[in-house]
């Protein structure tokens, strides 16, 4: 039986290390995916000096078999990653630097995010189990769509050229119309 959609959680490991700059506290980058992790909100994993890495929240990673072809194209990276989107939190008293948005393996998803200027978008290697998964995932589901050239009509359009104007308007001069065109007085 195929589904429409098959969700795993996904776990996203972010590390803070202290920033290069007077500007910029901290530095906070996605390193890991944990496949099948369990909910955690910003749980502690490891501390190496100032860098700590943090569980900081699990999402479900989802695949759609309308979306096969942007997972293809992903796995043909030279390497196939997850995109994380984070965003900072609005709120001033917000309880972590960034909210976990979304975890996807479309990148034509992670470029409409990209898009809005806001969200931080970042890749993280895919674990190789996770690769076999989202594989096998669009050998099941992919159908190869057969590409259709358009046609062109044979009308021509570029015979008259009367501007934008509006002809069922009657003025005395219109400013959108072509020069030396006729002006028709609709009744």
């Amino acid at each position: 039986m195929q589904h429409r959609c098959l969700s795993l959680p996904l776990g996203i490991v972010l590390r803070k290390t202290p920033g290069v700059t007077r500007w910029a506290k901290w530095n906070w980058k996605a390193v890991a995916v944990l496949p099948g992790a369990a909910q955690e909100n910003w749980r502690e994993l490891r501390r190496d000096g100032d860098a700590v890495e943090y569980h900081a929240a699990t999402v479900p990673l989802e695949l759609w078999r309308t979306d096969t072809e942007a997972y293809m194209t992903e796995l043909a990276t030279r390497i196939p990653s997850i995109y994380v989107v984070m965003r900072v939190p609005l709120e001033e008293d917000a309880t972590h630097p960034l909210d976990i948005v979304l975890a996807t393996a479309s990148p034509y998803d992670a470029q409409d995010y990209a898009d809005n200027g806001e969200d931080i978008i970042e890749l993280v290697p895919m674990p190789e189990a996770l690769m076999a998964l989202i594989q096998g995932f669009v050998e099941e589901h992919h159908i190869e769509e057969k590409f259709i050239k358009r046609k062109r009509d044979k009308r021509r359009v570029d015979l008259v050229e009367n501007g934008v104007g509006d002809a069922r308007i009657s003025q005395a001069t219109d400013v959108y119309r072509a020069p030396g065109a006729k002006t028709e007085t609709v009744h």
